[in-house]
């Protein structure tokens, strides 16, 4: 999505449900209203805890989280083993995850958006145990091989396309409006904060257990989530009304009402190009550990560590500031924050560097990340949660490693440093010239307003 995804704005909209003149995004997915946290004398950066549905879940995703990146640092190095440390091999398995988003995404946020929600999870998470559990009957006995790798990554990410619209917007209708920005941000907490103890945990059993107890704890993992959602209380229906129309039209539907938004063209604009020219964690620190440190398993882990941990404090940051105005310049701030950190790391060739530049990398990525998040929730009716959250899954699931394939060819052809620092340097020009271009447009709503 580039700088041409920015329209005209409108004016900001009241939604209600049931006639009652209450805003839609105070009320519970079973219809029943939300006490405000405003004015709440609760600890300020965890205050969507105070409601139950949402501890619940947060509870589970926690659990959930440790087994997700235990997986993902497994099968990452997995594929460098069986390809004899092939960054392009890396690049092939995120563009076959980056198809499969691009083909079920936009189906999944409006699946979302028409069927019960908590019930899809239920879905979804059940298949994922499957999935994990194939990989860890392959590796054990021995029978896996890299072509076996895309096809259950696909079908994984296929499943993730339902799964992550889902629960987002299921999380959005846990908490009142003015607690969204926590609670996503304490979501993110919870994933990345995952990425200190998870990478960790993988090295230690990637070095006495092997490949397969990785992808067997991920297994039991979800079964916390499939828990959490066991017990939240939906006693109500939920009275949000549903799309009309065929699924890809509520898609052009969303898409429409995001594109003639203020803000959301810009933002949503300069965190793609972020995400696709920006190469990911996932394929640029392993290869970091290989090619330029030539360590193994437990430096790995570190790096990993070092951008859990500034996530982990990206989150909890944008958690304290309660709900700022403006949030689209924390988002733009943060992005370019990020392209220093990224191109600190790209020039360094010791621990001693890369840790804190990865620690930077990870807290302005996860502010980005979590401030985009919450604007999207926010800034469309509750009808369309399902499917704005499908956008927000493009842009991490299919944008991202999209963009990791050339991303891969570059690093194979010119080297590590020089593609990373080619990255920085082009997210940063896109960065400026989506900021510009929102200036000019904000200049030009105000000369045409009347009290300009």
């Amino acid at each position: 999505m580039d700088a041409s995804f920015m329209g005209q704005p409108v004016a900001s909209h009241a939604y209600t449900i049931n006639g009652t003149g209450m805003p839609a995004s105070g009320y519970s997915e079973g219809g029943r209203p939300l006490p405000s946290d405003a004015g709440s004398t609760g600890i300020r950066t965890f205050r969507a805890l105070r409601h139950r549905n949402f501890r619940l879940l947060w509870s589970g995703l926690a659990f959930s989280a440790v087994g997700t990146w235990m997986q993902i640092v497994a099968q990452s190095v997995l594929v460098l083993d069986l390809t004899h440390g092939s960054a392009m091999a890396l690049g092939a398995v995120s563009l076959v995850q980056a198809a499969a988003f691009l083909l079920f995404a936009p189906m999944g946020g409006s699946v979302a958006d028409r069927f019960d929600k908590r019930r899809l999870l239920f879905v979804t998470q059940s298949l994922m145990i499957v999935f994990a559990v194939t990989m860890g009957v392959l590796t054990a006995v021995g029978a896996i091989r890299f072509w076996m790798i895309p096809l259950l990554v696909f079908g994984t990410s296929a499943t993730l396309s339902f799964d992550q619209p889902a629960r987002n917007a299921l999380i959005a209708s846990l908490v009142p409006k003015d607690a969204l920005m926590n609670a996503i941000s304490l979501q993110s907490a919870v994933f990345n904060g995952a990425s200190i103890l998870g990478p960790a945990l993988a090295g230690l059993t990637l070095s006495h257990l092997g490949y397969s107890a990785n992808f067997f704890l991920n297994a039991a993992s979800f079964l916390a989530v499939l828990g959490a959602l066991f017990f939240l209380n939906t006693e109500a229906r939920e009275a949000i009304p549903r799309p009309q129309g065929g699924l890809l039209g509520s898609v052009a539907e969303a898409l429409h009402f995001i594109r003639r938004d203020a803000v959301l063209p810009s933002v949503v604009s300069a965190y793609a190009a972020l995400l696709f020219i920006g190469p990911s964690v996932i394929l640029m620190v392993p290869f970091f550990t290989r090619q330029v440190l030539r360590t193994g398993p437990t430096e790995l882990g570190l790096l990993f560590s070092a951008i859990g941990a500034g996530t982990v404090v990206g989150a909890l940051t944008v958690a304290s500031l309660g709900d700022p105005p403006h949030k689209e310049r924390l988002a733009l701030g943060a992005m370019l924050l990020w392209t220093v950190a990224l191109a600190v790391f790209g020039c360094s060739n010791s621990l001693r560097i890369a840790v804190p530049a990865l620690f930077l990398w990870g807290m302005t990525q996860n502010a980005a990340g979590s401030t985009t998040m919450t604007l999207l929730q926010t800034r469309v009716p509750p009808e369309m949660r399902g499917r704005a959250m499908s956008l927000n899954t493009l842009l991490m699931m299919c944008i991202r490693p999209l963009g990791d394939f050339p991303a891969g060819a570059v690093m194979g052809w010119l080297g590590f440093r020089e593609a990373v620092l080619i990255s920085a340097g082009l997210v940063s020009v896109a960065l400026l010239v989506v900021t510009a271009r929102a200036a000019i447009l904000s200049r030009d709503r105000k000369e045409a307003s009347p009290d300009g």
